[in-house]
């Protein structure tokens, strides 16, 4: 696994960003290429560990813990470190159907439960993981790769984003006749229209593998909701095996007094919309996206991804100011003793969106242990600020840790624009409810993992309409879980994985 004493003799590194100002200036992906012999030299670090947490993905403490797709890192790490870079595409793809897209956006709690962590930086895994399927692009390793033969059995996916993307992919493998049904304009859902574009390029890298995905036989279908232009009967009835993977897509509200100010939305109504725009317009002047944060305060409620998003959003269109805020202390600066190795370590960071607020405002935009009381509204119904209040956590006559407002501390921070970034809810019901689908007590349609079957023959979930909001590369597992045994349903075993 790598050099035996690269872990003693190298420091982490990890492919260098373009700077914060100047990648303000537009919507690319900002993160550069490593050169080869950096990249073997990270490659080396990873440790013959004996056991590799890193690629053992599990739930710890509600947070995962490596890889959920069971990448088989120290392997293509080893690869890498030797410069056979055709051996470690073909070891990534064993497991992971789009390695692009989580090298991308991925966390990366692969690294978090990386041995080397406990003691020194952890392996260079995300970055090493990206420059594996870049150089398999570049050198047209990645090619389509449709089933030598087929089966009579049809399919219908529900919903085109990662869980959807993987099981149609791993469906028509198998041989079998493929359609995924997708109710926007365009592929790819949460990839397409929830992440932006400086993150994850639409054109260059989703876009690319939906024309792969379609060159191997797989048919996609956009403009189509089931329940409404299409029944959820009809459905049924033509296909021999359904897998609904519509994602978790309602929003958590803030019901707080001033919350029908115009001005105010959810975030993915922003991150949706401005994605939308720059498909049609590019970045043209003097026209402006449905929402804009252009010469606006912005105020995002909410961290995670999402409000990162929208803080890196907001900050391209030229707002004036942007602030976030968190219910939740500020992280330390290395983990408490309640949070130990092999668990994601939950400690402060500045992801994208802050560094670029960081390099604009001179500060971090989040405020920490604060809460939104009402939204004050204006004389023309529009949102001109939040008042907000500190807290802090206190247990209750439960032992429950419970916010409590700080006394004094009530105070108005101007917003013309609030983004709700508070997470998600679960799926959206009206289609749940058209299939007669049982729900867990979530409202997520009740399928048991690893099995993926629900209360209606021949009709599966998987994905975040299954397990609730979660990451992009639980998706990618849960969509191929629910291909093996969508097989095993139609064929009476199955070789997939």
């Amino acid at each position: 696994m790598g050099k035996p004493t690269g872990f003693i003799e190298y420091d982490r590194e990890v492919a260098t960003d373009i700077t914060p100002r100047q990648r303000l200036k537009n919507w690319d992906e900002f993160h550069e290429h490593m050169p080869e012999e950096k990249l073997k030299i990270q490659g080396s670090r990873c440790m013959d560990c004996g056991i590799p947490f890193c690629h053992t993905g599990k739930m710890i403490s509600g947070m995962a813990s490596g890889c959920p797709v069971n990448n088989l890192i120290p392997e293509w790490n080893d690869l890498v470190y030797r410069g056979l870079w055709r051996e470690a595409l073909d070891r990534l793809h064993k497991t992971n159907n789009f390695p692009e897209f989580t090298g991308r956006v991925c966390p990366a709690p692969c690294e978090g439960s990386c041995t080397l962590g406990i003691i020194e930086p952890p392996v260079a895994i995300k970055t090493i993981e990206a420059a594996i399927i870049d150089k398999g692009f570049e050198e047209g390793w990645v090619v389509p790769e449709p089933p030598e033969v087929r089966t009579n059995r049809k399919v219908a996916v529900v919903g085109s984003g990662p869980a959807g993307l993987a099981c149609a992919a791993q469906l028509n493998k198998a041989g079998h006749h493929v359609t995924v049904l997708e109710r926007a304009d365009r592929i790819g859902g949460l990839l397409q229209y929830g992440i932006p574009n400086m993150k994850l390029d639409k054109q260059k890298v989703v876009d690319r593998r939906v024309k792969i995905l379609e060159d191997e036989g797989i048919v996609f279908k956009t403009g189509v909701e089931v329940g409404k232009n299409l029944p959820a009967e009809k459905l049924v009835s033509d296909f021999d095996a359904v897998v609904l993977c519509t994602g978790a897509t309602k929003p958590r509200d803030l019901p707080i007094p001033g919350r029908e100010s115009s001005g105010v939305h959810f975030a993915m109504e922003f991150l949706t919309e401005n994605t939308r725009f720059l498909r049609v317009h590019g970045s043209p002047n003097g026209v402006r996206p449905p929402i804009d944060a252009i010469g606006k305060n912005v105020v995002v409620i909410g961290g995670g991804d999402t409000g990162t998003d929208c803080v890196g959003t907001s900050l391209r269109h030229g707002c004036k100011s942007v602030t976030q805020l968190e219910i939740l202390p500020k992280p330390p600066l290395a983990r408490a003793a309640n949070n130990p190795w092999p668990e994601w370590p939950k400690v402060y960071k500045m992801d994208y969106g802050q560094e670029e607020a960081a390099a604009v405002q001179g500060e971090d935009p989040r405020k920490y242990e604060v809460t939104a009381k009402r939204f004050v509204t204006g004389s023309n119904g529009e949102v001109t600020g939040i008042e907000i209040v500190n807290i802090e956590w206190a247990k209750n006559e439960q032992g429950q840790f419970v916010p409590k407002d700080v006394e004094g501390s009530l105070r108005v921070v101007p917003a013309d624009l609030v983004l709700l970034a508070m997470g998600f809810l679960g799926p959206e019901q009206p289609l749940l409810e058209a299939l007669g689908l049982e729900r867990d007590a979530r409202s997520n349609a009740k399928a048991e993992h690893e099995k993926y079957t629900t209360n209606i023959p021949k009709v599966f979930a998987a994905g975040d309409c299954r397990r609730g909001q979660s990451l992009v590369v639980w998706a990618i597992n849960e969509g191929r879980g629910a291909a093996r045994e969508v097989d095993r349903h139609l064929m009476g075993s199955t070789q997939l994985p």
